[in-house]
């Protein structure tokens, strides 16, 4: 065709879609990626900078006697301390974890640590999937991740089952970075979903921070657990922006190139709308915490600013061209800045002498806050047509819908077969048996949800 052209056609079509990505990627910044987004609270971003230290604390072989601890120590007491697993206890199978009682702050913590590129089991976790390998509740993730889960909870669901028996107003917190940040976002998900394995754990006990994390659940999943898993994110951090499939990356570093022309093309020519409505593509999970301490075109840092949001399309979509994209993946600085964010909202809210009455009145209207804005979420992604999104029930107890109550019951009352399966649900429920369960008959005659179903829902 150029020849008969007398131009190169396919060369110049080439060339332009190469300088509007690069147009596009240049001025993309972080702060695109949360410029909607709200301002978070001291009440629901204390635990961060907390849980990276305890993560922090994994590196070390002796918690006693530290060596490489943060400035302030990790906060941890050597006593509270219940086991600790490292690479030749779990063989590979999963990345090093600890298990903490935190009695301060009335939690229980399992923390996993990040990857260790001397080890070769962390790549064989990372590389063990293909799109759409594994399907779980409605939705697919990554199966290595979900593997690596399964195998932490076999081995520790005694011992968690006896500590949230033991200890009923606790909550029951799961932590990782980096790769530790999928395993972590998998526990929250198989324990949310089989909450018999820890003695009916209530949802509301189960948290997971994933800090700095992997892509590892589809979209109708990381919005539908917003309410259990919190991801975050500092500034320019590559890996929750990174869409091509971590074991392609790794399968492409002798052919890096190649892969950045395919994705350069791949950015340029498929439009976003198409993306949301693949199935198998994989999210950063949750409800989203993004610290932005830099501007563009200024130097140096700013006092950092967390922004909070449970996003639908727009969700880290675009990797920025950044010298700290992998600088701000660190552990480290991420305890860091987010500490210094901590400090910065603490000192407001000292200035303005909030009273201790107030600041309860805050934290209610903070969690019905996030409530609306969950609902809102899922109305979202149904109005985005992502696959398997639902409708939550709306306030008064009654579907919009007759399809959100199929939806309802495939995702709610049809639960996967265990961690292993392969997406197929133990049983069916027919349509009168689900009215049964979920609904009655007001006064008037309509249909009404049940007061048991509204106080989960």
């Amino acid at each position: 065709m150029s020849i008969i052209c007398g131009l190169p056609l396919l060369e110049c079509i080439y060339c332009l879609a190469c300088a509007r990505w690069a147009w596009n990627r240049c001025l993309h910044t972080a702060g695109h990626d949360s410029v909607t987004c709200g301002l978070a609270t001291a009440e629901e971003f204390e635990p961060v900078p907390r849980l990276c230290r305890y993560i922090l604390a994994v590196y070390e072989d002796n918690i006693r006697h530290p060596l490489w601890e943060p400035p302030g120590g990790y906060g941890i007491n050597p006593d509270w301390l219940i086991l600790r697993k490292t690479y030749k206890d779990t063989r590979g199978r999963a990345p090093s974890y600890i298990l903490y009682l935190d009695h301060e702050h009335s939690d229980i913590v399992l923390a996993i640590r990040g990857l260790n590129l001397a080890k070769e089991s962390d790549y064989q976790v990372l590389l063990d999937n293909q799109l759409g390998k594994r399907k779980f509740d409605g939705g697919y993730v990554h199966n290595g991740l979900l593997k690596a889960a399964g195998w932490v909870l076999d081995a520790e669901c005694e011992v968690l089952k006896e500590l949230v028996e033991e200890h009923p107003n606790y909550t029951l917190t799961f932590a990782g970075h980096s790769l530790g940040s999928g395993v972590a976002a998998m526990l929250a998900l198989v324990v949310a979903q089989h909450q018999d394995k820890l003695g009916n754990i209530d949802r509301s006990r189960i948290r997971c921070y994933a800090i700095a994390p992997a892509r590892c659940m589809s979209l109708n999943l990381a919005v539908r657990y917003a309410d259990v898993i919190n991801s975050v994110v500092l500034q320019d951090d590559f890996l929750p922006r990174t869409a091509t499939p971590l074991e392609d990356i790794f399968k492409s570093l002798f052919c890096l190139p190649c892969l950045l022309c395919l994705r350069c093309m791949k950015d340029t020519c498929i439009p976003e709308e198409k993306m949301l409505k693949d199935p198998r593509r994989l999210y950063a999970p949750g409800r989203l915490y993004h610290i932005v301490e830099r501007k563009p075109f200024r130097c140096g840092r700013f006092p950092p600013v967390v922004k909070t949001a449970v996003p639908v399309d727009g969700r880290f979509e675009h990797i920025v061209l950044s010298c700290n994209a992998t600088s701000d993946h660190a552990i480290i600085w991420i305890e860091r800045e987010s500490q210094r964010a901590m400090d910065l909202m603490l000192e407001k809210d000292r200035i303005m002498e909030i009273p201790a009455k107030q600041r309860m009145e805050r934290q209610e209207t903070l969690t019905k806050e996030h409530k609306q804005e969950y609902k809102a979420a899922l109305q979202r992604a149904v109005s985005l047509s992502v696959p398997h999104a639902y409708s939550p029930p709306s306030e008064y107890g009654t579907f919009d819908e007759s399809e959100d109550v199929e939806k309802y019951n495939s995702c709610k009352l049809s639960s996967e077969s265990s961690v292993g399966s392969s997406g197929k649900s133990k049983s069916k429920v027919s349509w009168n048996e689900l009215i049964e369960r979920l609904f009655d008959r007001d006064e008037s005659g309509h249909m009404v949800l049940k007061k048991s179903h509204r106080d989960d829902w």
